[in-house]
C-alpha cells in the first residue's frame, strides 16, 4: 500500500519511516502544487504550491496505517503553522485513509491540541532529485 506525509524538511521525514518495520521503500518528493516536474530549487520558491514529501509503501500486515499516523505525528510538531514547502500535511491515498487519517487528527483535536495538519487527497508525486534520496544515509548523518 501506499501512503504520503508532509512535515517538514524531506531529509529527516524519510530517515525516520525508513525505521519501522514495514515500510518497503521510500522516495522523498514533491505533492501538492501546480507545477509539473518541480525541481528542488524550484520548490524552494515557494511558488509552486507543493510540499516536501515522503512517499511510502508498506505492507499493512506487518504494519497499519494508523500506526504510520502516529509515527508522523510524534516525528513533528502539527501545530505549527507553516505556509512553505514545510508544511504539515497527510496525503490519503483512498477513502479509508482519509477516514482514518481525519479521525486521528480530531482525537488530537479533542484532546486540546491545535493541530494545524492538512488531510487532502494525493496528487501527482514528483520525485526530487536523487540526492535528496536517502541523504542522511548517504552523508553519514542523523536528524533523530
Amino acid at each position: 500500500m501506499k501512503a504520503t506525509f508532509g512535515a517538514g524538511c524531506f531529509w529527516g521525514i524519510e530517515e525516520s519511516f525508513d525505521k519501522v518495520k514495514g515500510v518497503t521503500s521510500s522516495l522523498v518528493g514533491f505533492m501538492g502544487g501546480v507545477t509539473k516536474n518541480p525541481s528542488y530549487n524550484d520548490v524552494c520558491t515557494g511558488a509552486t504550491g507543493h510540499t516536501e514529501v515522503v512517499f511510502l509503501d508498506f505492507n499493512p500486515k506487518v504494519v497499519s496505517y494508523e500506526e504510520l499516523l502516529k509515527v508522523f505525528f510524534n516525528i513533528h510538531d502539527s501545530t505549527q503553522l507553516n505556509k512553505s514547502q514545510y508544511k504539515s500535511v497527510i496525503f490519503y491515498h483512498n477513502e479509508s485513509q482519509r477516514v482514518k487519517a481525519v479521525g486521528y487528527k480530531s482525537d488530537l483535536v479533542k484532546s486540546g491540541l491545535r493541530v494545524v495538519t492538512e488531510v487532502l487527497p494525493a496528487s501527482v508525486f514528483y520525485k526530487a532529485e536523487e540526492y535528496h534520496q536517502k541523504y542522511y544515509k548517504k552523508n553519514g548523518g542523523s536528524c533523530l
